[in-house]
């Protein structure tokens, strides 16, 4: 899928998150969803949508590493390994992948990030981003990383949630202009 038919799917992505959300099903409650329209989001842009191989964590794949949340409860979760991108603009970044403990080839990988929008356009302590990943072999996987599929978690709307931090090593000094905004 690409071109106008990416876009389509992506506006049809979100079309049906905000219903999700202006149904109740969200984190928004009571006097949040009076008036409720969707969320705000960057423009869709395929040039977000990237491929890479996942580095995979040598020796302790699958490994819980403790990550902060926005609670002070600490999370535990497997660090898979790194994705090296070319972001557009041209600027290499690499981004740690986690998921799950004990699903050492999950269908997704869990991608919490801060970057340059943070604070200012987008939730201060960060977004998150689920990636497809293909396993070719037990070393060797694929990842799609599509920012225009970022989001604010569910702590950015409500109190009472329980929230993975970016750790450090995800935290980028550029913008990245996709996804959800405030």
């Amino acid at each position: 899928m690409t071109g106008d038919s990416y876009a389509a799917g992506v506006r049809e992505f979100r079309r049906r998150k905000d219903a999700h959300f202006a149904a109740g099903r969200g984190p928004l409650r009571g006097d949040r969803l009076i008036g409720f329209s969707g969320l705000s989001y960057f423009p869709v842009q395929e040039s977000w949508r990237l491929f890479t191989g996942l580095e995979l964590s040598p020796g302790n794949l699958g490994a819980g590493v403790p990550l902060e949340t926005t609670t002070g409860e600490p999370r535990v979760m497997a660090r898979l390994g790194r994705l090296a991108l070319t972001l557009p603009g041209g600027a290499g970044v690499r981004l740690s992948a986690f998921a799950p403990l004990g699903e050492e080839r999950p269908a997704r990988l869990f991608i919490p990030l801060r970057d340059g929008t943070s604070g200012r356009e987008t939730y201060p302590a960060g977004r998150y981003l689920d990636a497809p990943v293909t396993w070719h072999s037990d070393d060797e996987a694929t990842a799609e990383v599509d920012f225009n599929f970022a989001y604010h978690p569910y702590c950015a709307y409500a109190e009472g949630w329980t929230c993975p931090l970016p750790p450090p090593e995800n935290w980028l000094d550029l913008r990245v202009e996709a996804g959800e905004r405030l």
